[in-house]
């Protein structure tokens, strides 16, 4: 047999596996599992890493380079920048904006970066390890985005920069936050980890900041297993970020290119030796946080679905929101934000006040019949143990982010999830209620 022939024998060997491997198995109430979240693949993405290793290039190469193409063209960006996670791409977006290539327009330490209470800390992190100020706004329920008002409220002559998530996939308001931005020269860093599909005003979230990012863990849209990606459409920070990403290089050659850059062996960089190795020229304090190839060969096939992917979890929200209309009474449904289209990553309900039970009893009765839930991510983040020392602002009491962190559970809107695991549900919600 041809090498070619043994490759395909080896794919439809593959296929046949997957087909063994993940035959459907019926949903039995109470026994199967509802996830909140989880990988969706079919034989394609075994393939897909099954043919890339066998090349076994292992590091980022042409899958990586198709990738990066694919998923900047999708969201409407320049340029993607794939990284190893979303924390990864999150560090790296706010990071760029330190480097001296951007002259007086760069971060510093002590600089204030404007962000929201409630969230996940890979958002707040970046700030606080670059040595900058967070200053915490809070959010609005029932969209759990930012309120416009707050920022407002929150700029000083110190602010430099605006990084905040569009909140498990509903846009933030981008017309009234760019206007902001705009009026007072501010960089933009959309958190797009949990939006990759959402559009606002029929734009993709993730092309309207300088910088914005993607995560690629299971519970995402798509998934690579760890992965993630930066984007800009800005030619200086697109620069800027594939050297921070390769341990702080200045050299754009990629691995196992010789002088495709044509200043291998000349030019005088700091205070080098005249011609030292271009490879070996370092203009940034930079890390290693490279994609391997394998596992971008495996989102190429996973970018094929995005779509559908998103249309799934529309159509979910909107059966887990006919679901939830005649329990009003007893929790608050989100919405979306004005002139979007989110494809959400979840669904969040806040219990109300009057409702006659905690979240914690009706998750822990969810748990009871082997339905998943989960908090809104840090709650108030200030109140996270690893920031009682933090030097920070904040606007007002921050109370719905208190709320958000009592009150709020969400449930899953992912393809692993249909029709009949939202109707038991409801009907499980249905029982807690009554009994209580």
């Amino acid at each position: 047999m041809t090498e070619q022939e043994l490759k395909e024998k080896i794919s439809n060997l593959v296929a046949e596996l997957h087909k063994v491997r993940n035959s459907e198995k019926p949903f039995v109430p109470g026994k199967t599992p509802i996830r909140y979240a989880g990988r969706i693949f079919d034989e394609s993405e075994l393939q897909a890493a099954v043919a890339s290793s066998l090349e076994f290039w292992l590091t980022e190469e042409r899958f990586a380079e198709q990738f990066q193409t694919e998923i900047a063209a999708k969201v409407g960006a320049k340029y993607a920048c794939l990284v190893n996670s979303g924390s990864s791409a999150n560090l790296l977006a706010l990071t760029a904006l330190t480097s001296h290539l951007l002259g007086d327009k760069r971060l510093k330490p002590g600089d204030e970066v404007i962000t929201v209470a409630a969230g996940f800390p890979t958002t707040l992190n970046p700030i606080i390890m670059n040595g900058m100020i967070p200053v915490f706004v809070d959010v609005d329920i029932p969209t759990y985005n930012v309120k416009i008002e707050e920022i407002i409220e929150a700029l000083s002559r110190k602010t430099r920069a605006i990084f905040i998530a569009h909140t498990l996939g509903n846009p933030f308001d981008l017309s009234r936050v760019l206007e902001l931005v705009e009026e007072n020269d501010l960089y933009l860093i959309e958190d797009n980890c949990d939006s990759l599909g959402s559009t606002f005003q029929a734009k993709n979230t993730g092309s309207f900041g300088h910088l914005a990012t993607c995560s690629f863990y299971p519970a995402h849209h798509i998934t690579t297993g760890e992965g993630g990606a930066v984007l800009t459409s800005d030619d200086k920070l697109a620069r800027i970020v594939r050297s921070l990403k390769d341990w702080g290089r200045e050299c754009c050659c990629g691995a196992g290119e010789n002088n495709k850059c044509g200043r291998r062996f000349t030019g005088q960089h700091g205070t080098l030796p005249p011609g030292y190795d271009h490879k070996y020229v370092y203009s940034h304090i930079g890390y290693n946080l490279k994609m391997t190839d394998i596992q971008a060969a495996i989102g190429l096939e996973q970018l094929k679905k995005l779509d559908k992917f998103c249309q799934t979890r529309r159509d979910n929200f909107k059966a887990w929101t006919s679901g939830f209309k005649e329990f009003e009474d007893y929790f608050i449904l989100p919405e979306a934000t004005e002139g979007s289209d989110p494809a959400w990553f979840a669904f969040p309900v806040t219990v109300r006040k009057k409702a006659g039970f905690t979240r914690t009893e009706i998750t822990n009765y969810l748990n009871d019949f082997m339905i998943e839930t989960r908090n809104l991510f840090g709650g108030n983040l200030i109140r996270q143990p690893a920031y009682q020392s933090l030097d920070y602002r904040k606007i007002g009491d921050l109370a719905n982010s208190d709320r958000i962190m009592n009150d709020t559970f969400f449930l899953g809107t992912y393809s692993g999830i249909g029709r009949e695991q939202i109707d038991y549900t409801m009907d499980v919600i249905d029982k807690f209620v009554r009994a209580g």
